[in-house]
């Protein structure tokens, strides 16, 4: 291009190039190995063809990746819940402290629930795939349970009245805030 093309030209030239591979990849679509790629693409498709010419990401979202470990936890011929075994088991230890909670079990039933995070946060360390446990990545899943699980054990530990655990500097940061 000559030096004293403007951006407008440039931009032009651009997206006619585009268009332009676009329309070789659409030709050579039939032949995997007949396709000259030169830009950088994403994984083929069955068939061996480059799935996108382009690095711009897609105007419409058709699909989510599944995050890290968010494989099945059991082989695949194996029943629906024993494939999702932690998040059963995560679930069902909350239930059990919701359970305790409403049959006036206060503390051991707030407990049992943080508790239950605890224990999945500790899944999601350690095991590879944890099924449906998996909702973001692995850091993010085991510090969210962790610091939500180990507050409400705190808390629990803490409530009136007889606390289990009581922290001093605590009790004089609300009299100071209060009064």
């Amino acid at each position: 291009m000559p030096a004293d093309d403007t951006d407008a030209e440039r931009s032009e030239h651009a997206e006619d190039s585009g268009h332009r591979k676009h329309a070789e990849h659409r030709e050579h679509a039939g032949h995997p190995e007949d396709i000259t790629v030169r830009d950088p693409v994403s994984a083929p498709d069955a068939e061996g063809r480059p799935r996108r010419i382009t690095r711009r990401f897609p105007l419409f979202t058709r699909d989510t990746a599944r995050p890290e470990g968010g494989g099945r936890a059991a082989a695949g011929d194996a029943p629906a819940p024993a494939r999702q075994w932690p998040i059963l088991l995560v679930v069902g230890l909350v239930g059990l402290g919701l359970l305790l909670t409403a049959l006036d079990v206060f503390r051991y039933g707030t407990l049992l629930i943080g508790t239950a995070l605890l224990v999945g946060a500790a899944l999601r360390w350690v095991l590879p795939d944890v099924g449906m446990l998996a909702v973001r990545s692995r850091f993010t899943d085991i510090t969210t349970y962790g610091v939500l699980g180990l507050s409400i054990v705190l808390l629990a530990m803490m409530a009136q009245p007889k606390p289990w655990l009581e922290i001093p500097f605590l009790k004089d940061t609300l009299h100071f805030t209060v009064s």
